[in-house]
């Protein structure tokens, strides 16, 4: 029987095939990986273990401690939110801390306009938004200082969005200031679509 060249590199590969197979198949395994320790393993393995179970739980406490603390913190970061049930209740409940604060002022601050701005989301976060108000009043320079100083005193977290000053009267040195002031509310007062289509 005459065998082609062709059968010969088949036969070749093939005996190649089977020996690597063989020697696979027989080899000892030693990846580096220690083996599993089952039920019948060694009592220094299970100590080992033990010791380790021991460490995790020993950190428990402190674990659980930095949890309550940051809780804490951030239930006292929500205290500075405008509370309401709406977002339109949370817009006059601005106004209203705003017409407080002008109040306190000496001469008190009467508003020349008033202009409710819309809700909106902070930045990407769903769980909270901005109410914004705009106001109009002409004040000395100082009254505006303690206008802004009074605003940061405040529980709420309030911030200026935008601060707008011209001089009103030269002669007696007043400012005329626009000055729009965001109010931190929850997330469930900010309409949906603005949630949804912000980006």
């Amino acid at each position: 029987m005459k065998v082609s060249e062709r059968e010969k590199k088949i036969l070749v590969v093939w005996i190649i095939a089977v020996v690597l197979m063989l020697g696979y198949y027989f080899w000892p395994a030693d990846d580096g990986v220690p083996p599993v320790v089952g039920a019948g393993g060694s009592v220094a393995d299970a100590e080992l273990q033990l010791e380790r179970v021991r460490r995790l739980a020993a950190q428990v406490p402190a674990r659980e401690q930095m949890l309550s603390r940051a809780k804490a913190e951030f239930e006292q970061w929500e205290t500075g939110l405008i509370k309401t049930e709406t977002g339109q209740q949370g817009q006059a409940e601005l106004l209203q801390i705003l017409r407080e604060i002008g109040s306190t002022q000496v001469p008190p601050l009467s508003f020349n306009s008033v202009e409710i701005g819309q809700i909106r989301r902070l930045a990407d976060s769903e769980d909270y938004g901005e109410a914004l108000v705009s106001v109009t009043f002409d004040c000395a320079i100082e009254q505006l200082v303690n206008v802004l100083a009074d605003m940061t005193a405040r529980p709420e977290m309030l911030v200026t969005d935008d601060l707008r000053i011209n001089v009103s009267n030269d002669k007696d040195k007043l400012l005329r200031v626009r000055m729009s002031v965001a109010g931190l509310v929850p997330g469930s007062q900010v309409p949906k679509q603005q949630v949804l289509g912000g980006f």
